[in-house]
């Protein structure tokens, strides 16, 4: 909950000041051991959760911080892990810890957090299948910032004709921002950004080989795109394409419905 909704919610008399600060004083920043410092009053500043990034951390530390995380606040998200490795994670914890893993992030929940939905809209679309897994990761994390997300695969320039159908219900949806994930030459994103009138956020991805190969050439085509409203973020980068789509259309979503 965002410090936002707890102060509407003390005004409305739907909770009592005394639960409002039993709600502020769970985002904080507290240690854990000597390797970590969880920021968890980030969600109260920014409507941004604590993430462990996973891929560099070893197995122990990243139980020790998630067990204090899910005592702390119910919840852990980790991104970029392997199967095997979320698998073990998983193992350690408790048998009632809920569990969901896809494309490298594993989010675990004790009984009793509740997601909250934002009225935000995300889409996502994919060049080709091979952007997947960088979709997926963009698509979690917008979830787990409330949002709603259509999300659409295999939608490239090499058959531009796939476009169009993803496209017209993106429009009719009334989606806040597009996420536009894609790998070797990068073109959708600016493809997709010159035909709507919604902020688009261009995610090159390490699909490709040879000359301008790991997605080098995908940067650079998004960054030198001359299709207006178009935004990028770094090489396989989902998870701040995720989070920049959230705030955008959480933000959006306030004023549509009358909580600006």
């Amino acid at each position: 909950m965002k410090l936002r909704e707890i102060l509407e919610k003390v005004k409305s008399g739907e909770i009592s000041i005394e639960k409002a600060e039993e709600e502020i004083r769970i985002f904080r920043a507290f240690e854990v051991e000597e390797i970590a410092r969880i920021d968890l009053g980030r969600e109260v500043r920014k409507g941004i959760p604590e993430v462990i990034f996973g891929e560099v951390k070893r197995d122990d530390e990243i139980l020790k911080i998630a067990e204090r995380m899910l005592e702390e606040s119910k919840r852990c998200i980790i991104t970029r892990l392997t199967e095997e490795r979320a698998r073990k994670i998983v193992e350690a914890l408790p048998e009632d810890t809920h569990h969901e893993f896809d494309s490298g992030v594993l989010v675990l929940k004790k009984k009793g957090f509740e997601l909250r939905k934002s009225g935000g809209k995300v889409a996502i679309l994919t060049a080709g299948t091979s952007d997947i897994p960088v979709a997926k990761e963009a698509e979690v994390i917008a979830r787990e910032m409330g949002c709603e997300v259509l999300s659409f695969h295999d939608v490239g320039v090499a058959g531009i004709h796939r476009l169009f159908p993803a496209l017209k219900r993106i429009v009719e949806e009334d989606c806040d921002v597009i996420i536009v994930v894609a790998g070797m030459d990068g073109a959708l994103p600016s493809v997709v950004a010159g035909i709507v009138d919604i902020p688009v956020i261009g995610v090159p991805t390490s699909t490709g080989y040879g000359a301008g190969g790991r997605g080098v050439a995908a940067l650079y085509s998004m960054l030198q795109s001359c299709s207006p409203g178009l935004g990028v973020v770094n090489i396989d980068n989902g998870f701040g394409a995720g989070v920049l789509a959230a705030i955008i259309a959480n933000r959006v979503a306030r004023f549509r419905v009358g909580n600006g």
